[in-house]
């Protein structure tokens, strides 16, 4: 049986005290846009730890219209929505709670209808003056780690949990390293018509998060993010001297394919920016969970080039043409 973590968000630690009462053999996570690419390395979490537990990603609107046949009542649904009204995502959770499913929200708002329509809910706090240990990621984590625990007796919970205490300061000295790079890449890319992103692993979901929702949503900037394990596919025939592609490289076990793809785009693509993981001082992070947290600084990393790119293009990361404006 689990024991609570010292310093574990309370929230968290309630329902992996309820879980303790309950079978479950599947966990979906279920989430639109960058609500769902946060998910990506949670999945891949359990993928590498999980010797029982399967689990799946949809997007919410799939999920429903999907209807896997292994959702029912030893099921965990995990679906997230920063201010809860994603109304794709309020309906996933309805439907899996009518499936008996037990559902758990990420969000910021307490009072939202995704909270108030899931089983349990856990706030998470949102920008840059928040600690790491706070944010959608490390709360997060601190869920999937702590579902391990209490379902497999996996021991690395505490490890993931001292590791995110220590995040907010690796997180400061990687933005202080990459503040500079951030302005010059900015000034760089200002007018560029198209960006490429490409990882693999537990970091894909940092470079779908940032090409979907930074650079098309909120820059209106042509891109696709592309898998590492499938540069090779198709996607390779792209590159050139012209074409800009920002490559991200993690610490966990798919490291070796973003390192092929980095190898042959050098050779023929001039435009590259190159975020390794490697380069940024990870004191504080336990060694066994470091591909793990990886994501999560790369992610904070992009942010900061995010705002650099904004500024220069003179156009704040808040400007949409057709989200939340029109109807769809």
């Amino acid at each position: 049986m689990s024991k609570a973590v010292a310093n574990v968000n309370s929230q968290v630690q309630v329902v992996l005290d309820e879980l303790q009462s309950k079978s479950i053999s599947n966990i979906f996570f279920v989430a639109c846009g960058g609500s769902s690419a946060i998910m990506y390395p949670a999945k891949y979490v359990l993928d590498r730890e999980a010797t029982k537990l399967v689990s799946d990603l949809y997007s919410s609107n799939e999920f429903i219209h999907r209807n896997p046949r292994q959702l029912g009542e030893e099921s965990l649904v995990i679906l997230c929505s920063m201010s809860g009204t994603t109304p794709e995502t309020v309906e996933a959770a309805k439907f899996a709670k009518e499936k008996g499913a037990y559902t758990v929200a990420l969000t910021n708002e307490p009072e939202s209808p995704l909270a108030k329509n899931s089983d349990r809910f856990l706030k998470y706090e949102w920008g840059n003056d928040v600690s790491a240990f706070d944010t959608n990621l490390g709360v997060l984590y601190q869920l999937v780690f702590g579902i391990l625990h209490v379902v497999e007796n996996n021991e690395k919970f505490v490890r993931l949990v001292t590791s995110l205490e220590n995040l907010q300061a690796v997180y400061e000295k990687a933005l202080q390293q990459e503040g500079e790079n951030a302005k010059v890449f900015a000034a760089s890319h200002a007018k560029e018509p198209v960006i490429y992103t490409m990882a693999s692993g537990a970091n894909y979901g940092v470079a779908y998060s940032f090409s979907i929702c930074i650079l098309m949503e909120m820059q209106w900037i042509h891109s696709h993010a592309i898998h590492a394990g499938e540069y090779f596919h198709g996607p390779f025939e792209i590159i050139d001297e012209k074409v800009p592609f920002i490559i991200l490289l993690g610490l966990d076990e798919t490291r070796a394919l973003e390192e092929r793809a980095l190898s042959f785009s050098k050779r023929y693509g001039k435009k590259l920016t190159i975020l390794d993981a490697k380069e940024y001082d990870l004191a504080g992070i336990d060694e066994e969970v470091k591909g793990y947290i990886a994501p999560l600084i790369l992610n904070r990393v992009l942010r900061k080039y995010a705002e650099e790119l904004a500024e220069a293009r003179n156009h704040p990361l808040s400007t949409r043409r057709y989200m939340w404006k029109v109807e769809y």
